[in-house]
């Protein structure tokens, strides 16, 4: 996978991130989400070098070969400090203004970087969420069924970790069936096997419920404090038509207050919709930074 790209690991000061990087043009980060890592765009990081971007991969902290911190300090993964992790990253390869492109805690990731960091984000692209916010405050009973993961994850430790890590691949493919409205065998052999490789690794598995309960303890405190900004900057919402997530709100909607220059677009699938349909995402993608200026 990610064939003629150069792997790096780079240290920003409190971890070292892992990522692939190749490609001349205007830079594009690109950040996964959970259970999954940069493998995520194994078939999309090369389309997009083919039309003319350099094209950052990396793993969250936490996640793949990126650094998981330890101790019991939360706020070491919220997505603020996921988001300085990444804008650290980009300086170290050149880029202290690119394009943010994110799926799922990527895209959390990429809306909290907007955030706290206006001047290193030229555009916004967010893939399949609502705002972190909005989930969490929403208590219907169809929200709770769709995503009781977020509470389980976030229990303390051990708990979960010792949960899943006695039926890693049934936790994992049981959710990733129950969000994604497709069966596995519409994965890529390759990156499930790399995404299985994770889901049974302790440190990876410690690494997400980390990020959940920083979620739940830290991230919803700060989104809450910034509720009533709206950022001036061009961004686009993807989600998956048949997905939880569109299935329970008018996601654009959710972001118009957030979000001034919104676009959006429902492409076909469900929350996995970047593995399952690479090229047609790769497109849109390529259409809408095609038209962003740095």
């Amino acid at each position: 996978m990610f064939e003629g790209f150069e792997t790096f690991r780079i240290d920003t000061g409190t971890v070292q991130i892992e990522g692939v990087v190749a490609g001349q043009g205007a830079p594009v980060l690109l950040l996964h989400g959970y259970p999954q890592s940069k493998v995520l765009w194994a078939r999309i990081a090369p389309l997009l070098v083919a039309a003319g971007f350099r094209v950052v991969a990396s793993d969250l902290r936490g996640y793949g070969g990126s650094g998981k911190p330890s101790g019991q300090d939360l706020a070491a993964f919220s997505f603020r400090a996921m988001a300085a992790d990444q804008v650290a990253v980009m300086a170290a390869l050149g880029h202290d203004r690119f394009h943010m492109v994110g799926h799922d805690r990527g895209a959390r990731t990429g809306y909290r970087m907007a955030l706290d960091h206006p001047g290193a984000v030229a555009s916004l692209v967010l893939m399949d969420i609502v705002p972190t916010e909005v989930l969490f405050t929403d208590p219907r009973p169809e929200v709770a069924a769709a995503y009781w993961h977020w509470y389980f994850l976030a229990q303390p430790a051990p708990l979960p970790e010792r949960l899943i890590l006695a039926e890693p691949d049934l936790f994992h493919e049981t959710s990733i069936a129950g969000w994604g409205a497709g069966g596995l065998d519409a994965f890529d052999p390759e990156q499930l096997a790399a995404y299985r490789a994770l889901w049974r690794d302790p440190a990876c598995v410690a690494g997400a419920c980390n990020d959940y309960r920083a979620a739940l303890h830290v991230d919803l405190a700060l989104d809450r404090a910034e509720a009533g900004r709206q950022l001036d900057l061009p961004s686009l919402v993807l989600y998956g038509a048949e997905g939880a997530m569109a299935r329970l709100y008018d996601i654009p909607a959710t972001w118009a207050p957030r979000l001034a220059r919104l676009e959006a677009a429902a492409l076909p699938g469900g929350h996995f919709f970047p593995d399952l349909c690479p090229d047609l995402v790769a497109a849109r993608l390529v259409d809408f930074l095609g038209r962003q200026a740095l």
